[in-house]
């Protein structure tokens, strides 16, 4: 066997293994990853959907329920990062990684586990979301192709957030230290163009949802999904997914490698 195979057997193992910590509780693996999402997704529809929809096409040239999707995707996805941060936290704070580390496994393949199994519990509560989001109306118009690039994009986002939380899960020496690293990550997409365009908004908050990583994401799923325009966000978005999973990926490995013994 080579060594890359080696490694691909590992991560196998390893991802059974996450994958049977969260069968012993599926429900609440998902409904911690879920309610903010849902709860967001029927508050924001049933109290703002009339009032910004009363706006006329000058305001949204959609429907509510098509605009907000896409940047509830984004951030059901997003509070899945906890959970990951938190499984990897505590593996490290009970000395596990540091069982794994006197083994003869990949290195990579604990941490690898970890981010897979995440993205796994993450995209069936996606799939999820866009199944509520068709039951209130949902109606992309989203053509085959448009379907697997936007699929795809989640895919990417999925990976590379889930990169960065077990980079921070790792780095951590408490959970509480990586929820207070997170919570940036909980917040910033509601300084986003998630829930209005950002022309609706204050100046100041919309320099903020102009120059920060979700937005160009969100556009570009949104204009994917319903053919809104995106200009040149594609290509922007996908710098942010990579960059994301860069950092993640470097932090998780540094930081793996320093504190497994503590």
């Amino acid at each position: 066997m080579t060594t890359i195979t080696y490694s691909m057997t590992d991560t196998a193992a390893m991802l059974r293994r996450v994958l049977t910590h969260m069968l012993r509780n599926p429900f609440v693996t998902l409904l911690t990853i879920l309610g903010t999402p849902i709860i967001l997704l029927l508050l924001m529809y049933n109290l703002f959907g009339g009032a910004v929809e009363s706006g006329g096409t000058a305001r949204l040239s959609t429907a509510y329920i098509d605009y907000i999707t896409p940047g509830i995707i984004l951030i059901t996805a997003i509070y899945g990062t906890g959970t990951a941060a938190l499984r990897v936290n505590s593996d490290m704070a009970q000395g596990i990684i540091a069982r794994f580390r006197s083994m003869s496994i990949s290195r990579a393949s604990v941490l690898q586990g970890h981010v897979f199994g995440s993205a796994i519990a993450t995209l069936i509560s996606i799939s999820v979301i866009i199944g509520l989001a068709f039951l209130m109306g949902f109606q992309p118009t989203a053509n085959l192709l448009e379907w697997i690039a936007a699929l795809a994009l989640i895919f990417l986002y999925v990976m590379a957030i889930m990169w960065l939380a077990v980079g921070i899960g790792v780095a951590s020496k408490s959970l509480e230290a990586a929820n207070s690293v997170l919570y940036l990550l909980y917040i910033l997409p509601f300084f986003s163009s998630a829930f209005v365009p950002t022309a609706l908004m204050t100046p100041v908050v919309a320099l903020i949802a102009e120059n920060q990583p979700f937005t160009p994401i969100i556009d570009t799923l949104r204009a994917l999904l319903i053919g809104t325009p995106s200009g040149d966000r594609a290509g922007i978005a996908v710098a942010w997914c990579i960059g994301f999973m860069v950092v993640g990926y470097l932090l998780a490995r540094t930081a793996y490698n320093r504190n497994s013994n503590r």
